[in-house]
């Protein structure tokens, strides 16, 4: 399958992801039949700036934040969206979607 043929699935597949809910790029590399998530947070870093497409919403699978240039601003993001982190800097399981 052609990388941008993939990166749609995986589009879609975020797309998909509700406000206030969280999914990790493992998850979603499973739900597009993806390879890998490592795939999937390629495919995250290669929107453009201006997409509405919910990628603030795709965590590490520790429920951390991954360590990016845009950690800070997902993370606000996340809080906007009533979305809490625990001390250890964890999104909380009930959170996880789907």
């Amino acid at each position: 399958m052609a990388a941008s043929a993939q990166r749609e699935r995986i589009y879609t597949v975020v797309a998909q992801i509700p406000p206030g809910r969280v999914t990790t790029y493992g998850r979603v590399a499973r739900l597009a039949d993806a390879p890998t998530p490592r795939m999937v947070g390629s495919a995250m870093r290669h929107l453009p700036e201006d997409s509405t497409l919910p990628w603030h919403r795709v965590i590490a699978a520790s429920r951390r934040l991954a360590d990016h240039g845009g950690a800070e601003r997902q993370r606000e993001r996340l809080l906007a969206e009533g979305i809490s982190f625990t001390a250890a800097g964890k999104v909380p399981e009930s959170r996880l979607w789907p």
